[in-house]
């Protein structure tokens, strides 16, 4: 199996390209809750130059990283097993150098051109969630600017728009350590460019691990547990997990599109796989839940904000 890999272009083609591209966004969201676009109108220059600073501001930290607990713990086991010692993997901590970027942080001021590059980047990537979301609106029957609007909840907030910069240093001991946890993703439209050479990102379909293939300049979409809320399970969020690797310094950029914390979430689709499963909540209050149980199951998350019920 392959994860769908969509030429995202065809959508302004002719009528039978753009019903194609539909129904291949609408399996990839189903089938999947995971698909690459290519041709998705995000400039290869920029892209090219995320890539750079995204890079650079590695080499920046990697001194930090290096000293860091996930690194101090893998010598640990390892000077154990050495020592004739059992050495048991962890299972609580990720391989991963990371920081966030947001509307109303501090970002990083070196490499000089890293916040101008990141904030065209972050403009470009808004325009493409709100693309994708029409296409989902289109294909689940709703009117235009549903999903959108329940994030935004009725546009009297403003949606959440985060960036997570993440480095997967090469790993002496993979089978020691995660790269990341298997979980499903919070919130609502994620929108991943990540590393075209170095591997390690799976996505479980089918009770199976399937590779998320590196492909030059792509655009990873997956859904987040918003959009299965939404959807009353149609579009389900799906499991993944990176895979620590022994070769090569893996960057991930993944971009999430979420409600606004304030929003309230409820099913905007009649029945569905899902009907009757999915409360009512406020993402802010889903967020506090999810913090504390991220990589865990999401079913216990959804009782957990659901409202007790009067009487």
């Amino acid at each position: 199996m392959v994860v769908p890999v969509i030429d995202f272009s065809k959508i302004d083609g002719t009528a039978s390209e753009r019903a194609d591209t539909m129904a291949q966004i609408h399996n990839g969201c189903e089938e999947w809750g995971f698909f690459q676009l290519v041709n998705h109108g995000v400039p290869k220059d920029l892209l090219d130059r995320v890539k750079k600073v995204c890079s650079e501001i590695y080499r920046l930290r990697e001194a930090a990283f290096m000293e860091s607990e996930p690194v101090r713990t893998l010598e640990s086991l390892v000077a154990a097993e050495q020592r004739g010692e059992a050495a048991a993997p962890v299972d609580d901590m990720d391989w991963e150098d990371i920081f966030y970027l947001h509307d109303d942080n501090q970002w990083p001021s070196n490499p000089p051109e890293f916040k101008e590059t990141m904030r065209e980047y972050r403009a470009a990537l808004r325009v493409l969630a709100g693309r994708v979301m029409s296409a989902m609106d289109e294909n689940l029957g709703l009117e235009k600017g549903t999903i959108d609007g329940a994030f935004t909840d009725g546009g009297r907030h403003v949606a959440f728009f985060g960036t997570k910069v993440s480095h997967y240093p090469p790993c002496p001991r993979p089978d020691l350590v995660t790269g990341l946890r298997a979980h499903t993703d919070a919130g609502g439209v994620i929108l991943l460019f990540q590393d075209d050479r170095v591997g390690g990102l799976q996505v479980l379909k089918d009770g199976e691990w399937i590779d998320v293939q590196p492909l030059a300049d792509a655009i990873v979409v997956n859904t987040g547990d918003q959009i299965e809320v939404l959807t009353n399970g149609r579009y389900r969020s799906a499991w993944h997990r990176v895979l620590p690797m022994r070769d090569g310094n893996r960057r991930s950029v993944a971009s999430f599109y979420n409600p606004a914390f304030e929003a309230r979430i409820s099913p905007a689709v009649d029945g569905g796989a899902g009907a009757g499963e999915y409360p009512e909540f406020v993402f802010g209050d889903y967020m506090d839940v999810y913090a504390k149980q991220k990589f865990d199951a999401k079913e216990p998350r959804f009782e957990a904000v659901k409202a007790p019920k009067s009487g």
